[in-house]
């Protein structure tokens, strides 16, 4: 495999998307070796068809906000991928949306759900569409209008979607609604959905959760646990939520979160009711940093930085892509942190992960750490189409053990000669294979 060569030919085919040539340039070089082995992947064409979706829905997503007037956003949906499963991935509703950053994200779904051994292809979607400042009744109508467009290509075996960022449960109960109006159907065609309507327990702190118990078993391999350890966060939303809650209970001190303009710093460690603050700020509609840091003023904000200048044992971006960069990582090694758990999608950019991997510092991508979310989005689908619901005893026993394989997935093909554990290679390895022994057995599609 000519890894310049399919690069290039991308680059021709798709400029300036460089979320998603960033995406599949990372995969390329971690499954290069393994790809070389199988001949019959290079005849099938293998990689050639794995990297560009199965279809781009494009559409015009129009409304009417609270003064009248009429608005117009671009929605979208990429189905990546479904060798091994009905299309599956969030929705994304933000102003920074484009169909890069929806490729990328469905191109790691495809890996991530394949991590899961659960039956899920990759997908994603969203809109540039922000929800930040609108009322309820805007997203609304926002909401039904974006599934008036896009209804007819879902289905609770050809595409389930979710939420992610700007779509929590309530744009996914709006969505929802308008979805089962159209088909006159109430089936498992959405995940994230109200517990009162089919939803799952302990969904929204599920990604948080897998997360730090994927951090926990990269510990275990070494001897050591979480109890005494000092995490950095990065963000304030659901998935730093639950972070936060399963980092606390297994013993470790979070002492950072941020929003877009800085970072709070608290040596007291952020728990108990200062979650629920950061969460009440964050429902109604606030900047996080400034009430927090008046309400506890031991904290510090540190505007326009990010918290990986801070000594920590453990480092987990939990907010968006390319969040930790380079210097951020070299600062990170310097202050000898022990591990980096990416909670985002492609959280560091691969400067930072060339930092890490050379110094050995233990680091694991985001399709193997995060996946824990939507494992349980699966586990959702599982108690949909049975028409039971677990209690959140059960989902979480079944989502520890879900982590538990993913991390064993991740060492088997990524220990090195030396012991170094490469999780990046581990779980590029592991989800391609899954993805590309369904596609031969499938033939040529």
């Amino acid at each position: 495999m000519d890894i310049n060569q399919i690069i290039s030919s991308l680059e021709a085919k798709h400029p300036g998307e460089k979320e998603y040539l960033q995406a599949v340039r990372e995969v390329l070089i971690s499954v290069a070796d393994v790809y070389n082995q199988h001949p019959e992947f290079e005849k099938a064409k293998i990689i050639e068809r794995m990297v560009e979706p199965d279809r781009i829905l494009t559409f015009r997503v129009t409304w009417v906000d609270d003064r009248g007037e009429v608005q117009t956003n671009l929605g979208y949906r990429v189905q990546f991928n479904k060798a091994i499963g009905p299309y599956k991935g969030g929705i994304r509703f933000h102003a920074s949306v484009n169909l890069s950053i929806l490729k990328f994200l469905g191109f790691e779904q495809t890996f991530k759900n394949a991590l899961t051994t659960l039956p899920m292809g990759g997908a994603k979607g969203g809109s540039d569409f922000s929800p930040r400042g609108k009322s309820d009744a805007e997203i609304m109508r926002f909401c039904q209008a974006f599934i008036l467009e896009l209804w007819k290509n879902l289905g609770p075996d050809r595409d389930v979607p979710a939420g992610d960022i700007g779509v929590g449960a309530r744009e996914v109960g709006y969505m929802y609604g308008m979805y089962k109006k159209l088909v006159d159907e109430h089936t498992g065609t959405f995940t994230g959905k109200g517990l009162d309507f089919g939803g799952s327990r302990i969904r929204p702190e599920a990604t948080g959760f897998g997360a730090l118990y994927f951090v926990d078993n990269m510990l275990k391999m070494k001897g050591d646990d979480l109890k005494g350890k000092t995490v950095a966060i990065s963000g304030f939303g659901n998935v730093a939520w639950g972070a936060a809650l399963k980092a606390t209970e297994l013993g470790a001190k979070v002492v950072t979160i941020s929003g877009p303009d800085g970072y709070i710093y608290d040596p007291d460690g952020i728990c108990g009711e200062k979650i629920d603050t950061m969460l009440e700020l964050r429902a109604s509609g606030e900047d996080i940093v400034e009430p927090y840091v008046e309400k506890y003023p031991n904290a510090q904000f540190f505007p326009g930085k990010k918290p990986w200048e801070q000594k920590v044992d453990i480092a987990c971006p939990c907010a968006t892509q390319n969040e930790l960069n380079g210097e951020d990582a070299k600062q990170l090694i310097a202050n000898n942190v022990q591990m980096v758990a990416e909670v985002s999608n492609m959280g560091c950019t691969p400067e930072a992960i060339d930092a890490f991997i050379e110094s050995r510092t233990t680091y694991a991508p985001g399709k193997a750490v995060n996946a824990g979310g939507v494992a349980t989005s699966g586990l959702e689908m599982s108690q949909n189409a049975m028409h039971i619901q677990w209690s959140a005893e059960e989902v979480d026993e079944k989502l520890h053990f879900i982590m538990d394989s993913i991390h064993e997935q991740c060492v088997k093909y990524g220990t090195e000669p030396d012991g170094y554990i490469n999780y990046m290679k581990g779980a590029n390895i592991a989800g391609f294979m899954k993805v590309a022994h369904a596609m031969m057995a499938q033939g040529i599609l």
